[in-house]
């Protein structure tokens, strides 16, 4: 066993990764059943997900967003550039639970830059960075490995490292979209008790695929360090 391969076989790859990226198949698939389930359920107002967001606006003061709809599953966004909600169609023009409740999340994040919410503060600050650091890394990894240059190695590990920070970060900016979701949702009365339970859960699925996002990039930040720093150890 070399450097976490034995016979050719990552080790590290078996035992660290792949079990991340079954968590994130089961993330994908959880997100993808509770948001079916619960557009199977007509909200009682009869509001459609792009109602909902403009209600959920309107009560915070911000009646200048767009809201828009946009092609694609799941594919719901808030463009701080533009500050424009997109919402896709299931979610647009669609008065479901699911359609609300995501509809309401993505209200939350045009709440939080209004407010100039700290952690989205953060994490819309370093996406340059880390962007920079995602292409870099492993070419310098690479490269600091072929030339046995430790100190390159250690560069590209800790610029792939930038991308763990990264999803860090949007874990909060994520949970408290949501929880301003819902509580504006509650606080309009624009659901019900039992619409609210609905919502709550189609969205702690949704924040269950940045969860196996941060797990995955933890796994392949955990396989550099083991195969490039058991591989240095060994050349002292």
């Amino acid at each position: 066993m070399y450097g976490g391969y034995y016979y050719g076989v990552d080790i590290w790859y078996l035992v660290l990764v792949i079990p991340a990226l079954l968590v994130t198949l089961y993330a994908q698939w959880k997100v993808k059943s509770t948001f079916k389930e619960f557009s199977g359920y007509r909200i009682v107002s009869g509001l459609t997900g792009a109602e909902a967001a403009r209600q959920v606006l309107s009560a915070n003061g911000l009646n200048s967003v767009l809201i828009q709809p946009i092609s694609g599953e799941l594919s719901d966004n808030y463009n701080p550039e533009t500050n424009t909600i997109s919402l896709s169609s299931s979610v647009y023009s669609v008065p479901s639970i699911a359609a609300a409740g995501v509809a309401a999340h993505e209200a939350g994040h045009a709440c939080q830059y209004a407010e100039d919410y700290g952690p989205m503060r953060f994490r819309s600050a370093i996406i340059p960075v880390c962007n920079i650091g995602a292409g870099l890394s492993w070419p310098a990894i690479l490269l600091g490995y072929i030339l046995g240059l430790s100190f390159l190695v250690f560069a590209g590990i800790i610029l792939f490292s930038l991308s763990v920070v990264f999803q860090l970060v949007t874990l909060p900016v994520e949970f408290n979209a949501s929880t301003r979701a819902i509580e504006s949702l509650e606080r309009c009365n624009l659901m019900t008790e039992d619409e609210l339970y609905g919502a709550k859960k189609v969205l702690r699925a949704a924040a269950l695929t940045y969860v196996a996002a941060l797990a995955v990039s933890i796994a392949n930040l955990l396989r550099l360090i083991l195969i490039f720093g058991g591989s240095n150890r060994r050349r002292r």
